[in-house]
């Protein structure tokens, strides 16, 4: 028996394309309904079209705290409450840490770690009103082990992985449960290009991931089905960080 999200709304945030709009696939086919928020218009729409009465997009700028309450405000207003909230979205800019550029780190920080922190504040409210519900902010093997040219993005997703810990002690009395995932190599357009004709034998599965592959994992934490799991860290690289 596949599991099942019937009756709750999932906000999923950078959900215009890759692994944020399979998430949202996945979570309408469970049963869900779903937020799709992305800076990217054409794209969010066209996926939350794709949804039809379950999906609703709206134009989010995840480091603005106002954008956030506009997001919530839709969300409550199209659907009722907010179920979960996936802190999907997220820039990948690589670079010597000796020539990484201070706008460029200041720009990851905002949108990888800014960005779930105002998403966490803005949406704790209606979890609790609820009785309770979930946060998966979407990390990554950066966040876990060091890799060349990732110091600012590294940065970002190991602050990631302290915001899930500290959060998650916060708002377990509110039955609000905060969990991270850690991607490794995911088929994805941000990534694709950019690894195209890699060899991935050091991959102990010997290939990248398919961004279903986290959506399912993701679908899980989202649903009652982990009701007893908060805290936690989930590593989806196909054991790349265990080789």
């Amino acid at each position: 028996m596949g599991i099942s999200l019937e009756g709750k709304v999932v906000l999923v945030t950078g959900a215009g394309r890759g692994q944020g709009a399979a998430e949202a696939r996945l979570f309408a086919e469970a049963g869900a309904r779903v937020v799709v928020t992305d800076v990217r218009e054409d794209e969010g729409r066209e996926i939350a079209a794709s949804l039809g009465d379950q999906g609703l997009f709206v134009r989010h700028d995840v480091t603005d705290a106002a954008s956030w309450a506009g997001v919530v405000e839709a969300a409550v207003s199209a659907f009722g409450t907010v179920s979960a909230l996936v802190n999907n979205a997220a820039l990948w800019r690589t670079a010597h840490v000796e020539k990484q550029s201070l706008e460029d780190f200041e720009t990851l920080l905002r949108v990888n770690l800014l960005g779930p922190f105002l998403g966490i504040q803005a949406v704790a409210p209606v979890l609790r009103a609820a009785g309770g519900g979930s946060v998966v902010n979407i990390s990554s093997t950066a966040g876990l082990v060091g890799i060349p040219g990732h110091a600012a993005y590294g940065s970002t997703k190991f602050g990631l992985r302290g915001l899930t810990r500290s959060a998650a002690l916060d708002l377990a009395g509110d039955r609000i449960r905060v969990n991270s995932v850690h991607p490794g190599a995911i088929d994805t357009p941000m990534v694709a290009e950019a690894v195209a004709g890699r060899d991935w034998s050091h991959v102990p599965l010997g290939r990248m991931g398919r961004p279903e592959e986290v959506g399912e994992l993701v679908l899980f934490l989202c649903s009652d089905a982990s009701s007893y799991v908060t805290g936690t860290e989930f590593t989806v690289d196909g054991g790349m960080t265990t080789a």
